[in-house]
């Protein structure tokens, strides 16, 4: 198991939702907000972020982005700037997605972890990340005892994690490991016995030991699992032991030097001390740290039955070593700004001071791990431990020009063949330049061929071996596998968007390859000591020892052997056992040895390859063959691995040389992918097999490939740089052949090629000599179809898919539209399949597609998608208004979609109406009849729904008014009159009572109520009814003629003499009621008396007004008695009805007509009292009235 594999199996996703947290187009997303992990492990913390691409009206982009725990001096403390975690994290950023990754957790890290983006414009944290980091820990559940002292019990590994299904417990008795695994231990228990358990691949965190029986027993347990410490320093490595026994001896030993006492190990001669300040605990002090005392250092005890042997781990020491940081960097014309870090590979114990150096000299400002200045250019700067000046980091050089820099974290790097190196800068750009917003287009990494720089993602040599990592400005060169032809001088280049803005970083960073070689240093007759040699400066506990070709240990660089004619050596870098140095004789004689020639070999399909090796042996060579470990079949033995001049896949096409004693060479022909491996030789003698651990030779049989450098689509062609690539270099010169269409192009032969290709064109690459195995072609997408499925009808809410296929190389990215009106709307989905869970009939339309690659784009044919459903919501909707003015025309419209179109029925007052199965009726001619409530149902296939209903309301002109008097009787002067007008319209009629030749209303309403009726009221009244479709007007005429009176005489007596005769008449009148109380028909009242009466008289409005139908006309007579003191009566008759045509000439109105006149003795009086007589439709008032003395 790998050990991300391992780890990923462990940890434990107590929340396994993703969250996102946002704001403002601000957002970061966890893959979990609760991680649970066993102390020891490693941990990943993963996050996606976004930021608006503006603020505040302000181009926004991101500076810098990290996590943190804690707060310091108000900031947030970035977490790789933190020494709790140097050397154990690692902060990787690409494409907005960023990881944490934290490895050998430690119960401190427990903590909740935060992200923080920093923009130009502002800065935005994340809600927080709890990480719980747990230890393991045995219990004991007793069961029984059994015979002798021994018991049964259960024991139960432990941690506060939830159960997972992650990889398995191991267990360890008095140290050693046992074969069992699981949670669970079932056994019989010694008193003598202590058991602890670890997590399979997390072996240097065991939980505690425990004794069964709760007593003494066997063990050892370190006070700490590691511990850093710089070089030059001291440490004190501790531990407790216990025996149930007389312990005999004790030391210390390390694992990586052969189990040797320290104390007579030469290379700890006067550093070493063995402190026993207590009983059970047991102190080992070692001084004037070196960087080869880096490694792991075990305790060991002894009685006289038992031997502690452990498989548990110790204490693991690691000497630091410095490296400056830059954290930020600006570089100015003459100088730059920078705030750097002093840097170890883990963090020591208490607190450290700092001593920062400019060119040499001691810098007094400061004594914490960062600074912060002004540096020159020409400045290098390195750091140091307080009191350990002598062992500085590694010095740093600034370079820059007006804005522009790159500074490189180290100029000088040694490396041995085979490892891998990263080579880190940091680069600084004016973001304006030439008066233009300047941004980096491009980044990367070469090395200088033919006076061209060369980016190494695009140079063959380092096919499939280079890595580019780049974030907030800082970037690191990987290079894996490496090889000798790999020493050279880096250097980092950015390009800009505005033309002429490039800067290299000059000079670059000198990267020096070495081999690794074993010297044999005779030191007795028997015995010799081994040195694993480079020009490197390498970690001395960095080793790896092979014995004929078997790995025996891991350790230092130097190894005491025994003296063996037959053995020979070998040794190899930890972590890069693929790169080996050859095997060595400790005799200088022949010895069992196999060395490859080549350790690796890159060829190309259909070529063949020879693979070889020397082998040497001080006996007789009994057989020998090549073979492959990929080759081990299933059932099979790999220890017994197949031949391959017998292997079927080979057959034909392997042929085996011995051009000379003690050479095999192994040739394949016809070469296939499949045939990429690693191959190794074996051999056999009476006494000895070859059964190494070594890497044999790795063949990598290459396929390949077109890559797209850079290319501008146009309208009828691309220009495209294009590059030939392989997953590895053939070794030695090579040249390239093109194709266009299957034609070769005969302008090139190298790997790279420029031109204008048309959209319909395709290329593909070969290697000269191999023109039968070209790489796949590359062309511009096809035509892209799309299909629908289901492909039968679509009803709403069903799933449908649009599928989107291209034919491309590079393969195609698709985006998705849809048709509004003239234009396509992108949908934002940019996947092949454009999937709707749940179809609604808005998704109705027409689709189309894109598919493009790096050569060109190509668009669909419209696809329509027609999604059928039930009748939605529905009404109806009246046209012009549901208030319609009678004898118009009105449209009734049925609304509501539906597909399939629906058949609707009208409905008016619920009741079916025979006007078809339209969704739109119309009524020419509005009538009153037309007037309610009206509502459609609409139906298809798919069901049916009632539409709301609307109320037509027909309105129309008020109708002919008419007025009447009350009281209609006899009316007495100086009482109340009331005029009352009314018509019939829609919309209700406003009134309004007017007198003639005053331009002010009297009022307003169907009711005029005079209070107080007097002569000087007379005149022409009349009402106008309106409304906003017409008006009517109707007139009342309310004449008052003076009669003639004698004269008596003046004063306040003869009002008072009045007054008493009237009241006189008026009780006599009374009297006279009482026994006679009405008058017969046709009987006249005295000629004294005044007469009032209506009359017709039209008014000039109602002259000149449209003619209406004939209106009723209301006649009323009021007569006022004059000196008539005896009798008071009142005639009342009810006026007849009449109806009056209008002259058609006049187009007059029918007005109602009231004369009231006021009669005296004069003729005049008397014929018109004849004429009130002769009416036998007269309403007469009699009002009795004593005549007024005139002086």
């Amino acid at each position: 198991m790998s050990l991300t594999a391992a780890v990923r199996g462990f940890i434990l996703l107590l929340i396994s939702l993703q969250v996102v947290q946002c704001m403002d187009d601000w957002g970061v997303t966890f893959s979990s907000t609760a991680i649970c992990a066993v102390k020891g492990s490693t941990v990943e913390i993963r996050c996606s972020f976004t930021y608006p691409s503006r603020w505040k009206d302000v181009v926004n982009t991101v500076g810098k982005t990290f996590w943190f725990t804690k707060w310091k001096g108000g900031e947030p403390v970035d977490l790789t700037t933190d020494s709790e975690y140097a050397g154990r994290l690692e902060d990787l950023c690409e494409n907005n997605i960023c990881t944490l990754r934290i490895r050998n957790l430690r119960e401190s890290d427990s903590a909740e972890y935060k992200f923080r983006i920093e923009t130009n414009q502002d800065v935005y944290a994340s809600e927080p990340v709890t990480l719980s980091v747990t230890g393991l820990q045995v219990t004991v559940t007793k069961t029984s005892s059994c015979t002798g002292s021994c018991i049964y019990a259960t024991l139960k590994c432990l941690s506060s994690c939830p159960p997972t299904s992650g990889p398995p417990y191991i267990w360890y008795r008095n140290g050693l490991k046992l074969t069992e695994v699981g949670e669970h231990l079932y056994y019989y228990f010694y008193p003598e016995e202590s058991y602890a358990c670890a997590v399979k691949g997390y072996e240097n965190s065991p939980s505690p030991s425990v004794c069964v029986n709760g007593q003494d027993c066997n063990t050892v347990a370190y006070s700490e699992r590691s511990i850093c410490a710089f070089k030059g320093s001291s440490v004190d490595i501790s531990c407790t032991y216990s025996s149930n026994a007389y312990v005999q001896s004790t030391f210390w030993f390390s694992p990586e030097r052969r189990d040797q006492d320290l104390s007579t190990d030469s290379q700890y001669a006067g550093r070493v001390q063995i402190l026993e300040t207590e009983r059970g605990r047991s102190t080992l002090r070692i001084s004037d740290l070196r960087d080869s005392d880096s490694a792991q250092y075990r305790f060991k005890f002894k009685t006289p039955s038992f031997e502690w042997r452990s498989d548990l781990p110790g204490t693991t020491l690691t000497v630091t070593a410095l490296q400056v940081q830059v954290i930020t960097a600006t570089v100015q014309q003459s100088d730059t700004l920078a705030e750097l870090k002093c840097h170890s590979s883990c963090s020591p114990a208490g607190g450290v001071s700092y001593v920062w150096f400019k060119n040499g000299e001691k810098i007094h400002t400061t004594s914490i791990s960062s600074y912060k200045g002004l540096l020159p250019h020409a400045d290098r700067i390195s750091c140091a431990f307080e009191g350990h000046e002598g062992f500085p980091s590694p010095a740093v050089l600034f370079q820059g020009l007006d804005g522009w820099g790159v500074t490189y974290s180290s100029t000088e790097i040694c490396a041995v063949k085979g490892s891998t190196v990263e080579i880190r800068c940091s680069f600084t750009y004016s973001s304006t330049w030439r008066g233009r917003v300047n941004t980096v287009k491009k980044t990367f990494w070469f090395i200088q061929k033919g006076g061209e720089p060369v980016d190494l993602t695009t140079d063959s040599e380092y096919a499939g071996r280079v890595e580019y990592r780049c974030g907030n400005n800082i970037c690191t060169l990987r290079i894996r596998n490496l090889r000798e032809s790999d020493s050279a001088e880096y250097r980092f280049r950015l390009k800009t968007s505005q033309a002429g803005g490039e800067y290299s970083g000059s000079p670059g960073v000198t990267l020096s390859l070495t081999d690794l070689s074993v010297q044999v240093e005779r030191k007795y007759s028997s015995r010799a000591n081994l040195k694993c040699q480079s020009s490197c400066d390498v970690p001395d506990n960095d080793y790896v020892w092979y014995k004929n070709g078997r790995s025996t240990l891991s350790g230092t660089s130097s190894l005491q052997v025994d003296f063996n004619y037959q053995d020979s050596y070998s040794c190899a870098l930890k972590g890069f056992e693929d790169s080996p140095s050859p095997s060595v004789c400790v005799t200088g004689r022949d010895s069992n040895t196999v060395t490859s020639i080549k350790g690796s070999i890159c060829a190309p399909e259909g070529s063949s390859v020879d693979i070889s090796c020397t082998y040497s042996s001080n006996d007789c060579i009994t057989s020998k063959f090549w073979f492959s470990p990929e080759r081990s079949h299933q059932g099979q033995n790999p220890s017994q691995p197949e031949d391959l001049s017998e292997d079927s896949q080979y057959a034909g096409r392997v042929q085996i040389l011995e051009t000379e004693r003690g050479r095999s060479t192994l040739r394949i022909s016809d070469l296939r992918d499949s045939d990429s491996a690693q191959y190794l030789f074996k051999f056999k003698t009476p006494s000895f097999e070859w059964r190494s651990d070594l890497p044999g030779t790795t063949l990598t049989v290459t396929a390949l490939q077109v890559q797209v450098i850079t290319a501008t689509i146009q309208q009828s062609d691309t220009l495209a740089e294009l590059k030939c690539h392989s997953s590895c270099s053939p070794a030695g010169g090579v040249s390239y052949v093109w194709f266009k269409n299957g034609e070769k192009i005969h302008t090139t032969t190298r790997s790279s090629y420029k031109g204008l290709f048309h959209h319909a064109d395709r290329i593909s690459c070969a290697f000269e000599g191999h023109e039968d195995f070209p790489s796949p072609t590359v062309y511009s997408p096809k035509l892209p179809s799309v299909s629908v499925s289901p492909s039968a009808e679509i009803e709403e809410g069903s799933s449908v898919t649009l599928t989107c296929s291209s034919d491309a190389n590079p393969a195609a990215n698709y985006t998705w539209y849809k048709r509004n009106i003239k234009e396509y709307l992108p949908l934002f989905k940019k996947e092949p399949k454009l999937v709707f869970s749940s179809i609604n009939s808005s998704d109705s339309g027409q689709y189309c597609c894109t598919a493009g690659n790096k050569l060109g784009t190509k668009a669909s044919k419209d696809i329509s998608i027609d999604v059928n459903y039930a009748p939605k919501t529905s009404s109806v909707s009246a046209s012009p208004s549901a208030k319609i003015e009678i004898g118009k025309s009105l449209q009734l419209t049925c609304k509501g979609g539906a597909n399939p179109a629906a058949n609707y029925t009208w409905y008016k007052d619920n009741q079916t109406l025979p006007w078809g199965s339209k969704d739109i009726h119309q009524l020419a001619s509005i009538t009153l009849e037309d007037k309610g409530n009206y509502h459609c149902e609409s139906k298809n296939k798919y069901g049916q729904i009632n539409s709301t209903s609307v109320h037509i309301d027909v309105q129309y002109a008020p109708k002919l008014p008419s007025v009447s008097v009350s009281p209609s009787a006899e009316i007495e002067e100086g009482s109340s009159v009331t005029l009352t007008c009314s018509s019939d319209a829609n919309p209700a009629a406003n009134y309004t009572w007017y007198k003639r030749n005053e331009d002010s209303p009297k009022a307003s309403g169907q009711i005029f109520t005079i209070t107080d009726f007097r002569a000087e009221h007379s005149g022409s009244y009349y009402c106008v009814t309106q409304n906003k479709i017409g008006r009517l007007n109707s007139t009342l005429h309310l004449s008052v003629v003076a009669g003639s009176m004698k004269s008596v005489a003046a004063g306040s007596i003869t009002a008072v003499i009045v007054g008493i005769i009237f009241l006189i008449a008026f009780l006599l009148i009374r009297r006279k009621r009482s026994s006679k109380p009405t008058t017969e028909a046709g009987e006249r009242p005295d000629n004294d008396a005044q007469q009032v009466r209506m009359y017709d008289r039209p008014s000039a409005e109602v002259q000149n007004a449209t003619p209406e139908p004939e209106a009723e006309v209301c006649y009323a007579s009021v007569r006022f008695i004059q000196n008539q003191e005896d009798a008071l009566y009142s005639n009342i008759k009810p006026a007849h009805l009449r109806r009056h045509k209008k002259d058609e000439k006049d187009k007059e109105e029918d007005v109602d007509h009231s004369t009231v006149t006021f009669k005296g003795h004069s003729a005049t009086a008397e014929s018109e009292r004849h004429e009130a007589a002769d009416d036998p439709s007269a309403l007469y008032s009699v009002v009795n009235k004593k005549p007024r003395v005139l002086t």
